[in-house]
């Protein structure tokens, strides 16, 4: 299902969030799920992994995570943006189910567009933004990026990012 790299750095992130007794949960919107899934290959991510929410539509976003009604409305950042991503990461980390001996929550959003269609000349398709936010330390941070290839290239990079991006966050929680 993933490319072999995906696997391997997954169970690398769970096994660091484990040692510091942090959970994660994720917020997807184009990769519908593929980090939760990612996550959960491996034996004993229930452990790590508390939850997902797949929040597919701008409806979903708004009623699941809380995200501000104003980011889709016209002159808006829109869906794919550097504030939905932050609101979305945000929300997953505030609103997570913390199981007993947990210390905090940290959470991964992503939104972009994976084509083939979709993209604009603003904002074409590859483009995904991916933030990761603590529900302790309420930090949060933001990567805007572009990926080339098809719908499948450009929703593993996501993954691939995002998995990366929670790896390194924890040299801050």
């Amino acid at each position: 299902m993933f490319p072999p790299k995906i696997p391997r750095l997954a169970n690398k992130v769970l096994d660091g969030y484990r040692e510091r007794q942090l959970v994660i949960a994720t917020a997807e919107s184009c990769t519908s799920g593929l980090i939760a899934a990612a996550l959960t290959e491996w034996p004993g991510s229930s452990s790590v992994f508390v939850q997902g929410f797949v929040t597919y539509s701008n409806e979903a976003k708004m009623q699941m995570l809380g995200v501000a009604p104003e980011c889709f409305a016209h002159g808006g950042p829109g869906a794919v943006s550097e504030t939905v991503a932050r609101q979305m990461a945000q929300a997953a980390a505030e609103r997570a189910v913390l199981p007993n001996g947990a210390k905090a929550c940290v959470a991964v959003s992503v939104t972009g567009i994976a084509g083939p269609g979709g993209g604009s000349e603003e904002k074409p398709v590859g483009t995904v933004h991916i933030a990761v936010a603590s529900s302790h330390t309420k930090q949060v941070r933001h990567r805007a990026c572009h990926f080339e290839g098809d719908r499948t290239n450009i929703r593993h990079a996501s993954v691939h990012t995002a998995l990366q991006m929670l790896d390194d966050f924890l040299e801050n929680v």
